[in-house]
């Protein structure tokens, strides 16, 4: 099938009053026939361009035209990232790195849209895991992934906007208890007759043994913690009621 004829009037339109010569030779010779010369397709010769353009060290809007264009005719994005890095070892690192910034806004709606869950995912160092099997004592939804189940075992519980859990203690006839270390997004923890201390990533909670407390995100925010089982005797968690709505709808 024909290829659609390429048509372009930057050159009279920016320069046509100024540099009529120059507007000629760019609408005309080089997008008129050249462009337009049938030996090779479009899509080639709009590889070739940006290839080009790259070698000499043009990042700017030209570029820019140059890479939609490419697109518009056909050059998908795992094409365009295969002929930059194969350029990029023969023109120069930092030409790469530069063409790569442009690419990737031009092909940036092929970028499959990403869950508000998967955005905070990507912003943790730990993974968020599946939804938490203890998820009947959380108000909200939250999930829980083993970090490490050995020597001592320490999870990394997740809770989404607005998610807590429930209020409970740890019981021990020794030791025991929990350490919490929040890694990403922000939250709460309230032991029983205090106030409830926001939570950032860094905050470290020590929680003993026998002390009524909940934890939870923050009513506009994702949350994470790493919670670490300590070592007791006899040890059992005891979940008791939910944690007031009025009350935590108060915290800020």
């Amino acid at each position: 099938m024909k290829e659609k004829k390429i048509v372009q009037t930057a050159g009279r339109d920016q320069l046509g009053g100024f540099a009529p010569t120059f507007a000629h030779l760019n609408d005309d010779v080089l997008f008129g026939e050249v462009w337009n010369e049938e030996a090779i397709s479009v899509k080639t010769k709009c590889i070739i361009t940006v290839v080009s353009l790259m070698a000499s060290g043009i990042t700017d809007s030209s570029l820019s035209y140059h890479l939609q264009n490419a697109k518009a005719h056909g050059v998908t994005r795992q094409e365009i990232v295969a002929i930059i890095t194969h350029a990029t070892m023969y023109v120069g690192w930092p030409k790469g790195w530069a063409v790569f910034r442009l690419a990737k806004e031009v092909w940036n709606e092929d970028q499959p849209v990403l869950t508000e869950k998967e955005k905070f995912e990507n912003s943790l160092f730990f993974p968020i895991g599946e939804p938490n099997p203890y998820g009947e004592y959380f108000v909200g939804q939250s999930y829980l992934a083993p970090v490490s189940t050995e020597q001592v075992p320490v999870y990394n519980v997740t809770f989404e906007p607005g998610c807590r859990n429930n209020w409970h203690i740890h019981h021990a006839k020794s030791g025991g208890g929990q350490m919490l270390i929040c890694v990403g997004g922000r939250g709460y923890y309230q032991e029983r007759g205090k106030e409830a201390v926001e939570m950032t990533p860094g905050t470290v909670i020590n929680i003993p043994a026998e002390v009524k407390h909940w934890h939870g995100a923050a009513s506009d925010e994702w949350f994470s913690h790493l919670a670490l089982e300590i070592d007791g005797t006899e040890t059992s968690t005891e979940w008791l009621e939910p944690v007031d709505d009025e009350a935590y709808g108060k915290l800020k």
